[in-house]
Formats: structure tokens, C-alpha cells, sequence
């Protein structure tokens, strides 16, 4: 890794308020590498869900103390940055909110179905050729929340047969959680770089085994994993956040 690489890591930390110096911007980034790691794993059905349970909660304990949290600002509407540019959420979300369905879900067990802990977000694009109907542009996927990014996906394949596509994984510090962006066509960040509520981090696609399907309207898929004292990811309903939030143009 060059100087100015890790230089550029330790900024970007620094700036957004987080100041424990004390771990190298090394030590981040293989925190992303092993969460990384852990997903694929977990995606290929090479490791136990008990295996990859412990090695998941020793990743998040040793990213949870990078961040210094007594530098949080408060938890308000203006903390939020609706994820679908020039898109309104009651227009947006699917169902209403009601597509959120917690029930059974596992992170480490590719075996379990039927739960959906998460919202899609559509957009009009009634020829499914993934740009907007009323701008004839790709849409914007910004970030939701300001945090880090752990690990992403960019080289999915139309005759995949994977689920989630090209996927964006960010954890915010402040929430102690992490989010999960799925289906995107363009994905803009890269592992270890912060990035603010509003920042641009993708273009929506159809990048999934089901969202590539004619059947399937074009969406993003937005999940948020609220993390336990020990370090478990459990799923969190961001429907209120979402109503709440800022719209951007």
C-alpha cells in the first residue's frame, strides 16, 4: 500500500471525527478484508454458521474500537439523508413499508429463507433498462447515513445466480450498525473510505439474481443491522428514519 494511500485513509478518519490514532489505517482496512471475507464465506458455504458467528463478532469488536463514539452527534431527522436522489419516500418505498420481514433471518446461514429485513426502493423505470423514466438518467444512490465502508461488490455478472448483486456494506459508528445497499448498476466507493449522510456511493441497477429478472421492478434493496453489546447483527425497521429524512436533489 503506498504512503499516500494510507495517508488518505487516516485523513478521511480524522476529519470526520474520529481520532484514535493509536491504530494504524492498516488495521482498517484488514478489518474490511475479514468482513469481507466472512460474507463470501458465508455466501460459498465454506464455513459454519458458528464459525462465521465468532469470527464475525471479533471483526466488529476490533472495528468498534477504531471509532471513538463520544464524538456521535445526535440522532435527529437532519442525522438522515433519504438513499434515492429526487426521490420522495412515501412515493418510493415498497408496499408502504410493509415489505419488512425480520422474522427467521440468519447472516451466517445461507440455508434460511423467507425473511426479508429490509426495504426496496423503486424508481420509474418502466422498460427496466435502469434509468430514471421523467430525467432519462441513472439514479443516484446516496449514502443514508454517514459511516464506513466495509466491503463491496462490483463485478457481478448477469448469469449469476447470487443474490444481492452489487452490494455496498457501510457501518455507522454513531448507530453502531451496519447497512447493506443491494442491486446497484455502478457501485463508487471503496473499503476503509468514510463517507458522509448524501454522499453519492452508487447507480441503481438490477445486479441480483431475482432483481435481474424481468418480473422484478427496478429497486434498491436498503437492510440495516443494528448491532447487539456482543457484537450480533439484528435487524432494525428504518422505515421512520427513512420518512424523516432529507430529501436531496
Amino acid at each position: 500500500m503506498t504512503i499516500k494511500r494510507v495517508t488518505g485513509i487516516l485523513l478521511i478518519i480524522i476529519t470526520s471525527g474520529w481520532t484514535n490514532e493509536s491504530l494504524p489505517s492498516a488495521k482498517l482496512l484488514e478489518y474490511c478484508n475479514v468482513f469481507r471475507q466472512i460474507q463470501v464465506d458465508v455466501r460459498d458455504c465454506v464455513i459454519s454458521p458458528d464459525s462465521a458467528t465468532r469470527a464475525f463478532q471479533e471483526n466488529m469488536k476490533n472495528l468498534r474500537a477504531v471509532f471513538a463514539r463520544d464524538s456521535c452527534r445526535s440522532i435527529d431527522s437532519t442525522y438522515f439523508v433519504f438513499p434515492v436522489r429526487c426521490y420522495l419516500p412515501a412515493e418510493s418505498i415498497g408496499g408502504r413499508g410493509r415489505g419488512y420481514r425480520p422474522d427467521g433471518f440468519d447472516l451466517f446461514d445461507m440455508e434460511v429463507k423467507g425473511s426479508h429485513p429490509a426495504h426496496d426502493i423503486f424508481i420509474r423505470d418502466k422498460d427496466k433498462d435502469q434509468i430514471d423514466d421523467r430525467t432519462w438518467k441513472p439514479v443516484d444512490i446516496l449514502a443514508f447515513t454517514s459511516g464506513v465502508v466495509l466491503a463491496v461488490e462490483k463485478d457481478w455478472q448477469y448469469d449469476s445466480d447470487r443474490r444481492g448483486g452489487n452490494w455496498i456494506w457501510i457501518y455507522d459508528p454513531c448507530l453502531d450498525g451496519l447497512f447493506y445497499y443491494a442491486h446497484n448498476n455502478v457501485v463508487e466507493v471503496q473499503p476503509g473510505q468514510w463517507v458522509n449522510a448524501g454522499d453519492k456511493i452508487a447507480e441503481m441497477g438490477r445486479s441480483g439474481y431475482n432483481a435481474y429478472k424481468k418480473r422484478s421492478p427496478t429497486h434498491l434493496h436498503l437492510m440495516f443491522l443494528k448491532l447487539t453489546p456482543e457484537g450480533l447483527p439484528e435487524p432494525q425497521n428504518t422505515y421512520d428514519w427513512m420518512m424523516m429524512a432529507a430529501v436531496k436533489e
